[in-house]
C-alpha cells in the first residue's frame, strides 16, 4: 500500500491519523505494563478507552509490520514485537498510514531537477523522515507524560491512562498488592 502522510488539517491540526496516535497509546502502555505475557486487544482497549474493534485494526496493522507479535489461543493477545528502541515514529506511521511519499515534479526523479517548490518539498519530506526516526517507541515508553505545567488547552493523548495495579514509576506496573 503506497498512501501519502497527509498533514490532516481539518481535524484539529492533527499530523498523524487517529489510527497512528491509538498504536501510539496502545504501544505505549504495552512498554509500561512490562509485562511479557500477551494482552488481548480488547483488554488494551478497555484499558485506553478505545473502541475494542477499532484497536484490534489497528493492532493487525502493527502485527502485519512486525511491531506486534499476536499469540493465538485462550490466553492469546498481543506483544511488542522488537526491542523499542529499534521501533521508529517512522516505523508506527507507516505501518498505520503507508509510507511517507513525496512530490515531485511529473517526469523528473532527482530532487535537483525539479522546480524550486518541489525542491523545497523534497528538502522537507527529508527532515520530516529523519525526525521520525529519531524517535523511537522507547522515548514514549520512559516519558508518558508531560514533565511540570502544561498548557490544558491541548490535551496530551499520550496521557496515562489506569494501570492495572499500582503504577511503580519505572518501566513497567506493579502488581494489584502493590508490590513492585
Amino acid at each position: 500500500m503506497r498512501t501519502k502522510l497527509v498533514w490532516n488539517i481539518s481535524q484539529g491540526d492533527q499530523m498523524f491519523s487517529k489510527t497512528t496516535r491509538s498504536a501510539i497509546r496502545m504501544l505505549t502502555h504495552l512498554g509500561k505494563r512490562g509485562a511479557p505475557d500477551p494482552v488481548s486487544p480488547r483488554v488494551l482497549a478497555e484499558e485506553l478507552g478505545e473502541s475494542p474493534s477499532y484497536l484490534t485494526k489497528v493492532a493487525r496493522d502493527l502485527v502485519k509490520s512486525g511491531i506486534l507479535k499476536s499469540h493465538r489461543g485462550v490466553s492469546g493477545g498481543v506483544v511488542i514485537g522488537r526491542e523499542p528502541r529499534s521501533i521508529t515514529l517512522l516505523a508506527i506511521a507507516q505501518a498505520c498510514q503507508g509510507e511517507i511519499l513525496a512530490d515531485f515534479c511529473e517526469g523528473e526523479s532527482h530532487p535537483t531537477e525539479v522546480c524550486a517548490f518541489h525542491q523545497a518539498c523534497a528538502e522537507l519530506h527529508g527532515v520530516i523522515v529523519s525526525i521520525l526516526c529519531k524517535w523511537t517507541l522507547a522515548h514514549f515508553i520512559e516519558r508518558p507524560q508531560p514533565v511540570g505545567v502544561v498548557n490544558d488547552r491541548i490535551p496530551c493523548w499520550l496521557k496515562p491512562v489506569s494501570y492495572v495495579g499500582s503504577f511503580d514509576g519505572s518501566s513497567g506496573v506493579s502488581n494489584a498488592s502493590g508490590e513492585g
